[in-house]
């Protein structure tokens, strides 16, 4: 086996070992695009990771590549004092497909301003999505034409969906009605 067709990532979905790189990583690395094969996910689909830096040159690529949908974006929180990571899930979608190609993205980024850019301009679906992982995560989506929070109101401070958040002090309408 290649070394190209071999990449090393200790997760602990993994344990360490060897991921054999699937049929995107081998086309990505065979054009030059850095990256890392993390473990195939529950469904079998290949999971790839970029820094935040590559992060467009890689969805650029994916997209020339024939990944025309971004079925979902979305973020997690890794834990406190871990890394937050946006997540991208790619399917190649055409009028003839029975069972689509698809890839999943990972990008990790710090607790401490994480920002990467928007791929909105690659795919207009990324809309809705980076603005809710905005709100929830505070992951910041450089170059989004309307980066503002979708689901709290706009004065709300901190974000919600992150393990270490502390809920504000509120009071409910007693007697509103």
């Amino acid at each position: 086996m290649a070394d190209a067709d071999v990449n090393q990532n200790e997760t602990a979905e993994d344990g360490g070992a060897i991921v054999e790189a699937g049929p995107v990583s081998k086309w990505l690395t065979e054009n030059g695009f850095g990256h890392e094969s993390l473990a195939p996910d529950h469904l079998g689909i290949e999971v790839l990771t970029v820094e935040p830096q590559f992060l467009i040159p890689i969805c650029t690529a994916l997209f020339a590549y024939g990944f025309n949908y971004l079925q979902c974006q979305g973020a997690y929180d890794e834990g406190p004092g871990k890394s937050l990571v946006s997540f991208y899930h790619l399917v190649k979608v055409s009028d003839d497909a029975t069972s689509p190609e698809e890839v999943r993205v990972k990008v990790f980024l710090p607790r401490e301003n994480p920002t990467l850019p928007s791929v909105y301009w690659i795919w207009k679906a990324a809309d809705w999505q980076e603005r809710e992982s905005y709100d929830m995560y505070g992951i910041v989506y450089e170059g989004h034409p309307n980066l503002k929070r979708l689901l709290m109101p706009e004065d709300w401070k901190g974000w919600p969906l992150r393990k270490d958040y502390i809920s504000p002090d509120f009071y409910e309408l007693q007697d509103a009605y």
